[in-house]
């Protein structure tokens, strides 16, 4: 059997020295079949992606009828496309009451995150940017200078100019946000940190500084987004409404999407002056957009309450286990942390024997992810937590 993992000597780029490896010939619902045989059951929903599983009926459905009629005709932004459309209406749905009436599609969540910023120095004709410490944003030059800790960024210095990041949750640090910032970026629920929601109370400041500053306020929920939290929208359970969304991965419906999303009159300042304020040649995929319409669609018809209450469950049930140190988050969007990462490692390995994919998070080596599709049956959801709740009885 071919070593998977040895993605070099098959002429592939690496982006990590210890990669997993498993060669995946297929895959449904939960599942992860292996060359090897194996079957795996996915508690990191690829990373986010396959929120609704993988190849849901309803996806698939859309993307062979869209496959029929045609692919990539043109620019975005140029041809009218029926895809756009239905992935727009089924977006702005849910987000019109918010204020949130325009879309742009790209290609991820990182591309959504560069538009953003575009966005927001274009509307406010200011340079200063703003993020919180901890937060992960992506990996182009402008989605990086937003992210911390500095072991990400410091080998591709120097960022962009005039980006500065406040501490997290530090109340008394919101009045370094000023008349000269165009705008705070922050995670509604913090991903690679750990999982690490926004306090309530902090939120809830910072969007009155903002709007004492005439700061625009952007969530990225790219991660947390799109039902993960037991939510639609991660940001409906704090009470604030942001001024752009900036969503992705779970978008697609395991397609490549991203998006912002802010109010037209904003929006329509990208159209002039200059004219292709942010373009994309692939954004707004007719592919991708009935991927999305598809999802929009499967998720608008789940029981979050539901997905709330798995999440209680799992947390009640990590937090009493003995090798456990911390549980954060909610639904199916749960950070667990155990004594360091050389036990966490032993986890995943652990995981893995069980029939199991876990991931760790690079910028908390001691805590690891769990995060299943939102359509996970209760009877996997229960298989799942027990060969887990095994896996932590074996490295303790």
């Amino acid at each position: 059997m071919e070593l998977s993992g040895d993605f070099l000597s098959r002429g592939l780029a690496m982006t990590t020295p210890h990669p997993l490896g498993e060669r995946i010939m297929r895959a449904e619902g939960c599942w992860l079949h292996t060359e090897g045989g194996d079957r795996l059951f996915d508690l990191v929903s690829g990373i986010g992606v396959n929120s609704i599983g993988h190849g849901h009926p309803v996806v698939l459905e859309a993307l062979r009828a869209q496959l029929d009629r045609h692919l990539h005709v043109m620019v975005y932004g140029e041809f009218a496309q029926a895809a756009q459309d239905r992935a727009a209406a089924a977006l702005l749905t849910s987000l019109r009451p918010c204020g949130l009436d325009a879309v742009y599609f790209v290609n991820s969540g990182t591309e959504a995150i560069e538009g953003a910023l575009k966005l927001v120095r274009r509307v406010t004709g200011r340079t200063e940017v703003l993020g919180v410490l901890g937060g992960y944003h992506g990996a182009t030059m402008g989605a990086l200078s937003l992210s911390t800790p500095s072991h990400r960024r410091n080998a591709f210095m120097p960022l962009v100019p005039d980006v500065d990041h406040l501490p997290f949750a530090d109340l008394d640090a919101l009045c370094g946000i000023t008349e000269r910032t165009a705008a705070v970026f922050v995670e509604t629920v913090q991903g690679d940190a750990g999982i690490r929601p926004l306090p309530s109370a902090y939120i809830e400041a910072l969007r009155s500084r903002c709007d004492e500053t005439g700061t625009l306020l952007v969530l990225d929920e790219i991660q947390c987004g799109l039902g993960r939290t037991g939510f639609f929208h991660a940001f409906e359970a704090t009470g604030v409404v942001p001024d752009v969304l900036v969503l992705g991965k779970a978008l697609g419906g395991g397609m490549p999407i991203g998006a912002f999303v802010s109010s037209a009159d904003r929006m329509a300042q990208l159209r002039e002056a200059p004219k292709l304020g942010h373009i994309t040649t692939f954004g707004g995929h007719p592919m991708a957009c009935a991927g999305a319409a598809a999802f929009l669609e499967v998720l608008s018809s789940l029981d979050l309450e539901r997905i709330r209450q798995n999440g209680e469950h799992w947390s009640d049930c990590l937090r009493a286990h003995p090798a456990v140190r911390a549980v954060r988050g909610s639904g199916h969007f749960l950070g667990v942390d155990l004594e360091d990462a050389s036990v966490v490692n032993r986890l995943v390995q652990e995981a893995r024997k069980r029939g199991l994919v876990l991931f760790w998070f690079l910028s908390r080596p001691q805590g690891f992810r769990i995060a299943p599709p939102l359509t996970a049956e209760a009877d996997e959801m229960d298989w799942a937590l027990q060969a887990l709740l095994d896996a932590l009885d074996a490295v303790r």
